[in-house]
Protein backbone atom coordinates (compact mmCIF):
# COMPACT_ATOMS: atom_id res chain seq x y z
CA UNK A 1 0.00 0.00 0.00
CA UNK A 2 1.39 3.41 -0.97
CA UNK A 3 0.98 6.03 1.74
CA UNK A 4 1.85 8.96 -0.51
CA UNK A 5 3.68 9.64 -3.73
CA UNK A 6 4.53 13.19 -2.62
CA UNK A 7 7.16 13.19 0.11
CA UNK A 8 8.02 16.86 -0.49
CA UNK A 9 4.95 19.00 -1.18
CA UNK A 10 7.18 22.00 -1.88
CA UNK A 11 8.00 20.41 -5.24
CA UNK A 12 4.41 21.14 -6.27
CA UNK A 13 3.09 24.08 -4.27
CA UNK A 14 4.60 26.94 -2.29
CA UNK A 15 3.65 30.45 -1.24
CA UNK A 16 5.49 33.70 -0.68
CA UNK A 17 4.28 36.68 1.29
CA UNK A 18 5.94 40.00 0.64
CA UNK A 19 5.47 43.76 0.57
CA UNK A 20 4.75 45.64 -2.63
CA UNK A 21 7.25 48.22 -3.89
CA UNK A 22 4.70 50.56 -5.50
CA UNK A 23 6.20 49.70 -8.87
CA UNK A 24 9.65 50.98 -7.83
CA UNK A 25 12.99 49.16 -8.09
CA UNK A 26 11.55 46.79 -10.64
CA UNK A 27 11.56 44.05 -11.60
CA UNK A 28 11.42 42.53 -8.13
CA UNK A 29 12.48 38.89 -7.82
CA UNK A 30 10.57 36.72 -5.34
CA UNK A 31 12.26 33.40 -4.60
CA UNK A 32 10.60 30.42 -2.96
CA UNK A 33 12.19 29.05 0.20
CA UNK A 34 10.80 25.51 0.24
CA UNK A 35 12.87 22.33 0.21
CA UNK A 36 12.61 22.15 -3.59
CA UNK A 37 12.81 24.61 -6.45
CA UNK A 38 9.37 25.42 -7.83
CA UNK A 39 8.72 27.15 -11.14
CA UNK A 40 5.04 28.13 -10.85
CA UNK A 41 2.47 27.55 -13.57
CA UNK A 42 -0.42 29.03 -11.59
CA UNK A 43 -0.18 31.95 -9.16
CA UNK A 44 -3.04 33.23 -7.03
CA UNK A 45 -2.20 36.69 -5.67
CA UNK A 46 -3.92 37.86 -2.48
CA UNK A 47 -3.86 41.36 -1.03
CA UNK A 48 -3.77 41.78 2.78
CA UNK A 49 -5.16 45.31 2.86
CA UNK A 50 -8.51 46.57 1.69
CA UNK A 51 -8.95 47.91 -1.81
CA UNK A 52 -6.94 45.59 -4.08
CA UNK A 53 -8.53 42.54 -5.67
CA UNK A 54 -7.29 38.96 -5.87
CA UNK A 55 -5.66 37.89 -9.15
CA UNK A 56 -4.91 34.66 -11.01
CA UNK A 57 -2.23 34.27 -13.69
CA UNK A 58 -1.10 31.02 -15.28
CA UNK A 59 1.54 29.83 -17.74
CA UNK A 60 -1.04 28.49 -20.22
CA UNK A 61 -2.44 31.96 -20.93
CA UNK A 62 0.94 33.61 -20.26
CA UNK A 63 2.24 36.25 -17.87
CA UNK A 64 0.23 39.07 -19.50
CA UNK A 65 -3.30 37.65 -18.94
CA UNK A 66 -5.18 38.25 -15.67
CA UNK A 67 -8.38 36.95 -14.13
CA UNK A 68 -9.95 38.11 -10.87
CA UNK A 69 -11.47 35.29 -8.79
CA UNK A 70 -13.32 37.58 -6.37
CA UNK A 71 -15.34 39.30 -9.15
CA UNK A 72 -17.00 38.35 -12.45
CA UNK A 73 -14.83 40.58 -14.65
CA UNK A 74 -13.56 39.35 -18.00
CA UNK A 75 -9.88 38.68 -18.53
CA UNK A 76 -7.56 41.71 -18.74
CA UNK A 77 -4.25 41.97 -20.58
CA UNK A 78 -1.40 43.90 -18.98
CA UNK A 79 -0.08 46.75 -21.14
CA UNK A 80 3.71 46.28 -20.98
CA UNK A 81 6.30 43.53 -20.61
CA UNK A 82 7.58 45.09 -17.39
CA UNK A 83 4.21 45.22 -15.65
CA UNK A 84 2.57 42.84 -13.15
CA UNK A 85 4.10 39.35 -13.50
CA UNK A 86 7.27 39.81 -15.54
CA UNK A 87 8.29 36.14 -15.60
CA UNK A 88 7.76 32.68 -14.14
CA UNK A 89 11.22 31.79 -12.82
CA UNK A 90 13.06 28.60 -11.91
CA UNK A 91 12.20 29.03 -8.24
CA UNK A 92 9.64 31.82 -8.01
CA UNK A 93 8.66 34.81 -10.15
CA UNK A 94 9.35 38.46 -10.92
CA UNK A 95 6.90 41.34 -10.65
CA UNK A 96 7.05 44.82 -12.10
CA UNK A 97 4.85 47.89 -12.00
CA UNK A 98 1.20 47.16 -11.14
CA UNK A 99 -1.10 47.62 -14.12
CA UNK A 100 -3.73 44.92 -14.56
CA UNK A 101 -3.26 43.65 -11.00
CA UNK A 102 -2.41 45.77 -7.94
CA UNK A 103 -2.15 42.61 -5.86
CA UNK A 104 1.10 41.77 -7.69
CA UNK A 105 3.06 44.86 -6.60
CA UNK A 106 0.73 47.77 -5.84
CA UNK A 107 1.50 50.07 -2.92
CA UNK A 108 3.71 48.91 -0.06
CA UNK A 109 1.12 46.58 1.44
CA UNK A 110 1.53 42.87 2.15
CA UNK A 111 0.74 40.30 -0.53
CA UNK A 112 0.54 36.53 -0.70
CA UNK A 113 1.38 34.57 -3.86
CA UNK A 114 0.12 30.97 -3.75
CA UNK A 115 1.80 28.89 -6.46
CA UNK A 116 1.07 25.51 -8.04
CA UNK A 117 3.18 23.59 -10.52
CA UNK A 118 1.57 22.03 -13.60
CA UNK A 119 3.78 21.10 -16.59
CA UNK A 120 6.20 23.99 -16.91
CA UNK A 121 3.99 25.84 -19.35
CA UNK A 122 4.13 23.00 -21.89
CA UNK A 123 0.65 22.24 -23.14
CA UNK A 124 -0.92 19.49 -25.23
CA UNK A 125 -3.72 20.19 -27.67
CA UNK A 126 -7.04 18.37 -27.95
CA UNK A 127 -9.46 18.72 -30.85
CA UNK A 128 -13.13 19.65 -30.81
CA UNK A 129 -15.38 16.71 -31.64
CA UNK A 130 -19.11 17.25 -31.72
CA UNK A 131 -20.00 18.97 -28.48
CA UNK A 132 -16.68 17.99 -26.90
CA UNK A 133 -14.62 21.20 -26.75
CA UNK A 134 -11.15 21.66 -28.20
CA UNK A 135 -8.29 23.39 -26.43
CA UNK A 136 -5.06 22.80 -24.52
CA UNK A 137 -4.09 21.11 -21.26
CA UNK A 138 -1.07 20.92 -19.00
CA UNK A 139 -1.10 18.48 -16.11
CA UNK A 140 0.94 17.59 -13.05
CA UNK A 141 -0.34 14.05 -12.54
CA UNK A 142 1.86 13.46 -9.48
CA UNK A 143 0.23 16.33 -7.61
CA UNK A 144 -3.23 16.03 -9.20
CA UNK A 145 -3.49 19.42 -10.90
CA UNK A 146 -4.53 20.40 -14.44
CA UNK A 147 -4.82 23.73 -16.23
CA UNK A 148 -7.23 23.44 -19.16
CA UNK A 149 -8.09 26.09 -21.75
CA UNK A 150 -10.92 25.37 -24.17
CA UNK A 151 -13.48 26.90 -26.50
CA UNK A 152 -17.14 26.25 -25.76
CA UNK A 153 -19.38 24.36 -28.16
CA UNK A 154 -22.81 25.34 -26.84
CA UNK A 155 -23.81 21.79 -25.97
CA UNK A 156 -22.96 19.29 -23.21
CA UNK A 157 -19.55 17.76 -23.86
CA UNK A 158 -16.58 16.02 -22.25
CA UNK A 159 -13.14 17.42 -21.48
CA UNK A 160 -10.37 14.91 -20.70
CA UNK A 161 -8.63 16.12 -17.54
CA UNK A 162 -5.43 14.02 -17.54
CA UNK A 163 -5.50 13.49 -13.77
CA UNK A 164 -4.80 10.20 -11.98
CA UNK A 165 -8.37 10.04 -10.62
CA UNK A 166 -11.64 11.93 -10.86
CA UNK A 167 -11.13 15.60 -9.96
CA UNK A 168 -12.85 16.65 -6.75
CA UNK A 169 -12.46 20.41 -7.17
CA UNK A 170 -13.08 22.07 -10.56
CA UNK A 171 -13.30 25.80 -11.26
CA UNK A 172 -14.56 27.26 -14.57
CA UNK A 173 -14.31 30.85 -15.83
CA UNK A 174 -15.37 32.36 -19.14
CA UNK A 175 -12.42 34.55 -20.13
CA UNK A 176 -14.34 36.95 -22.35
CA UNK A 177 -17.46 37.83 -20.37
CA UNK A 178 -18.68 38.73 -16.91
CA UNK A 179 -19.89 35.22 -16.07
CA UNK A 180 -19.44 33.78 -12.60
CA UNK A 181 -16.68 31.45 -11.44
CA UNK A 182 -18.71 28.22 -11.50
CA UNK A 183 -17.27 25.66 -9.09
CA UNK A 184 -17.72 21.94 -8.55
CA UNK A 185 -16.73 20.22 -5.30
CA UNK A 186 -17.07 16.51 -4.63
CA UNK A 187 -19.05 17.29 -1.47
CA UNK A 188 -21.91 18.70 -3.55
CA UNK A 189 -22.84 15.81 -5.82
CA UNK A 190 -24.41 16.39 -9.24
CA UNK A 191 -26.83 19.15 -10.29
CA UNK A 192 -25.28 21.54 -7.76
CA UNK A 193 -22.60 24.19 -7.98
CA UNK A 194 -20.89 26.86 -5.91
CA UNK A 195 -19.86 30.33 -7.04
CA UNK A 196 -16.26 31.16 -6.19
CA UNK A 197 -16.76 34.92 -6.41
CA UNK A 198 -19.82 34.98 -4.13
CA UNK A 199 -20.98 33.95 -0.68
CA UNK A 200 -23.96 32.03 -2.09
CA UNK A 201 -24.99 28.65 -0.74
CA UNK A 202 -24.94 25.66 -3.10
CA UNK A 203 -27.11 26.25 -6.13
CA UNK A 204 -29.22 23.72 -8.03
CA UNK A 205 -28.13 23.90 -11.68
CA UNK A 206 -28.69 20.87 -13.90
CA UNK A 207 -27.11 22.61 -16.91
CA UNK A 208 -23.82 23.26 -15.12
CA UNK A 209 -22.27 19.81 -15.65
CA UNK A 210 -25.21 18.23 -17.43
CA UNK A 211 -26.03 16.24 -14.25
CA UNK A 212 -22.82 14.21 -14.65
CA UNK A 213 -20.04 14.50 -12.07
CA UNK A 214 -16.40 14.15 -13.19
CA UNK A 215 -15.09 10.62 -13.62
CA UNK A 216 -11.65 9.06 -13.96
CA UNK A 217 -11.28 10.41 -17.51
CA UNK A 218 -13.55 13.37 -18.18
CA UNK A 219 -14.99 16.55 -16.78
CA UNK A 220 -18.48 17.18 -18.10
CA UNK A 221 -19.17 20.71 -19.34
CA UNK A 222 -22.87 21.46 -19.61
CA UNK A 223 -24.59 23.93 -21.91
CA UNK A 224 -24.94 26.93 -19.61
CA UNK A 225 -22.98 30.18 -19.94
CA UNK A 226 -20.75 29.13 -17.08
CA UNK A 227 -18.86 26.18 -18.57
CA UNK A 228 -19.73 25.74 -22.27
CA UNK A 229 -21.58 28.38 -24.29
CA UNK A 230 -20.43 29.33 -27.78
CA UNK A 231 -22.57 32.44 -28.12
CA UNK A 232 -19.70 34.85 -27.38
CA UNK A 233 -16.67 32.91 -28.64
CA UNK A 234 -16.78 31.16 -25.26
CA UNK A 235 -13.10 30.76 -24.36
CA UNK A 236 -12.75 29.22 -20.91
CA UNK A 237 -10.23 28.35 -18.23
CA UNK A 238 -10.74 25.25 -16.14
CA UNK A 239 -8.59 24.53 -13.09
CA UNK A 240 -8.97 20.99 -11.74
CA UNK A 241 -7.54 19.14 -8.74
CA UNK A 242 -7.78 15.45 -7.85
CA UNK A 243 -6.97 13.98 -4.41
CA UNK A 244 -3.49 12.58 -3.77
CA UNK A 245 -3.12 10.54 -0.60
CA UNK A 246 -0.85 12.32 1.84
CA UNK A 247 -0.83 15.53 -0.25
CA UNK A 248 -4.35 16.77 -0.99
CA UNK A 249 -7.85 16.06 0.25
CA UNK A 250 -11.35 17.39 -0.50
CA UNK A 251 -14.25 16.65 1.79
CA UNK A 252 -17.35 17.61 3.72
CA UNK A 253 -17.93 18.18 7.43
CA UNK A 254 -20.68 19.37 9.75
CA UNK A 255 -20.18 22.31 12.08
CA UNK A 256 -20.64 21.92 15.81
CA UNK A 257 -21.06 25.50 16.97
CA UNK A 258 -18.18 24.87 19.34
CA UNK A 259 -14.49 25.74 19.64
CA UNK A 260 -13.74 22.36 21.19
CA UNK A 261 -11.22 20.63 18.87
CA UNK A 262 -12.51 17.16 19.74
CA UNK A 263 -15.85 18.12 18.25
CA UNK A 264 -14.62 19.78 15.07
CA UNK A 265 -11.46 17.98 13.95
CA UNK A 266 -11.03 17.19 10.24
CA UNK A 267 -8.53 14.44 9.47
CA UNK A 268 -6.53 14.95 6.29
CA UNK A 269 -3.62 12.54 6.77
CA UNK A 270 -1.06 15.34 6.42
CA UNK A 271 -0.11 18.72 7.85
CA UNK A 272 -2.14 21.17 5.75
CA UNK A 273 -0.36 24.06 4.10
CA UNK A 274 -3.54 25.54 2.60
CA UNK A 275 -7.13 25.07 3.73
CA UNK A 276 -10.19 26.35 1.86
CA UNK A 277 -13.52 26.26 3.70
CA UNK A 278 -16.97 27.09 2.28
CA UNK A 279 -20.35 26.71 3.92
CA UNK A 280 -22.78 25.20 1.42
CA UNK A 281 -26.19 25.19 3.15
CA UNK A 282 -26.21 28.94 3.76
CA UNK A 283 -24.45 32.07 2.54
CA UNK A 284 -20.91 32.55 3.86
CA UNK A 285 -17.51 33.65 2.65
CA UNK A 286 -14.90 31.32 1.17
CA UNK A 287 -12.21 31.19 3.86
CA UNK A 288 -8.55 30.64 2.96
CA UNK A 289 -5.83 29.71 5.45
CA UNK A 290 -2.12 29.40 4.72
CA UNK A 291 -0.08 27.78 7.47
CA UNK A 292 2.79 30.26 7.04
CA UNK A 293 0.56 33.22 7.90
CA UNK A 294 0.07 32.10 11.47
CA UNK A 295 -1.73 34.70 13.58
CA UNK A 296 -2.40 38.35 13.09
CA UNK A 297 -1.77 41.07 15.68
CA UNK A 298 -3.49 44.43 15.99
CA UNK A 299 -1.13 46.18 13.60
CA UNK A 300 -1.80 43.76 10.78
CA UNK A 301 1.64 42.16 11.04
CA UNK A 302 1.70 38.47 10.21
CA UNK A 303 3.47 36.24 12.71
CA UNK A 304 4.37 32.66 11.86
CA UNK A 305 2.50 30.57 14.41
CA UNK A 306 1.45 26.96 14.00
CA UNK A 307 -1.13 25.11 16.08
CA UNK A 308 -2.51 28.16 17.86
CA UNK A 309 -5.78 30.04 17.96
CA UNK A 310 -6.81 33.16 16.06
CA UNK A 311 -5.16 32.11 12.82
CA UNK A 312 -5.09 34.75 10.12
CA UNK A 313 -7.21 34.12 7.05
CA UNK A 314 -8.02 35.65 3.68
CA UNK A 315 -11.20 35.33 1.64
CA UNK A 316 -11.29 33.82 -1.83
CA UNK A 317 -14.48 35.62 -2.76
CA UNK A 318 -13.85 39.07 -1.31
CA UNK A 319 -10.66 41.06 -0.87
CA UNK A 320 -12.45 44.17 0.40
CA UNK A 321 -11.43 43.80 4.05
CA UNK A 322 -8.05 42.17 3.58
CA UNK A 323 -6.70 39.73 6.17
CA UNK A 324 -8.38 38.96 9.49
CA UNK A 325 -9.48 36.08 11.72
CA UNK A 326 -12.50 35.24 9.55
CA UNK A 327 -12.73 31.82 11.16
CA UNK A 328 -10.08 30.46 13.50
CA UNK A 329 -8.56 27.03 12.92
CA UNK A 330 -5.70 25.05 14.37
CA UNK A 331 -3.41 23.18 12.00
CA UNK A 332 -1.91 19.90 13.19
CA UNK A 333 0.34 17.20 11.78
CA UNK A 334 -2.62 15.14 10.55
CA UNK A 335 -5.40 17.65 9.94
CA UNK A 336 -7.08 20.79 11.22
CA UNK A 337 -9.79 21.72 13.67
CA UNK A 338 -12.21 24.61 13.89
CA UNK A 339 -11.62 26.79 16.93
CA UNK A 340 -14.50 29.15 16.34
CA UNK A 341 -18.26 28.88 16.04
CA UNK A 342 -18.22 31.50 13.29
CA UNK A 343 -20.87 30.89 10.63
CA UNK A 344 -18.17 30.83 7.97
CA UNK A 345 -16.51 27.67 9.32
CA UNK A 346 -18.36 25.93 12.16
CA UNK A 347 -21.96 26.95 12.84
CA UNK A 348 -23.92 24.28 14.67
CA UNK A 349 -25.41 21.93 12.09
CA UNK A 350 -23.89 23.84 9.17
CA UNK A 351 -22.61 21.91 6.15
CA UNK A 352 -19.12 22.75 4.91
CA UNK A 353 -16.83 21.65 2.11
CA UNK A 354 -13.08 21.98 2.35
CA UNK A 355 -9.98 21.61 0.22
CA UNK A 356 -6.55 21.06 1.73
CA UNK A 357 -3.01 20.70 0.42
CA UNK A 358 -0.01 19.47 2.40
CA UNK A 359 2.92 21.12 4.08
CA UNK A 360 4.15 17.73 5.30
CA UNK A 361 2.75 14.24 4.72
CA UNK A 362 1.88 12.52 8.00
CA UNK A 363 3.47 9.32 6.74
CA UNK A 364 5.99 9.30 3.89
CA UNK A 365 6.52 6.70 1.18
CA UNK A 366 9.83 5.48 2.69
CA UNK A 367 9.76 1.80 3.61
CA UNK A 368 6.05 1.55 2.83
CA UNK A 369 5.19 4.37 5.19
CA UNK A 370 7.12 3.37 8.28
CA UNK A 371 8.69 6.82 8.69
CA UNK A 372 6.33 9.50 9.95
CA UNK A 373 6.95 12.99 8.66
CA UNK A 374 8.10 15.64 11.08
CA UNK A 375 5.12 16.78 13.14
CA UNK A 376 4.18 20.42 13.39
Amino acid sequence: MAYTTVDDPSEHTQSIYYNGTSGLNIPVTHTNDGNADLKPDFIWFFEFSAGYGNTIVDSTRGRSKYLYPDVVNAEVTTDATGNDVVSFDTDGFKVGAPSAANSTNGGDTQKLAVQYKANGGTTSSFTESGNNPGGTIQTNATAGFSIISYTGTGGPGNIAHGLPSAPELVIFKNRGTTNIWATYHVGLGDDLKLVLNATDAKDADGSFMNSIIPDATNIRAGDSNNPNTNADAGTYMCYAWSPIQGYSKFGLYEGTGSSDPENAFIYTGFTPRYVWIKRIDSAANWIFHDLVLGTKNGTGTIKGNIGNLNSAALRLDDSADGIDDWGDINIFSNGFCCRSSAASICANGGDYVYAAWAFNPFVTSDDAGSHPATAV
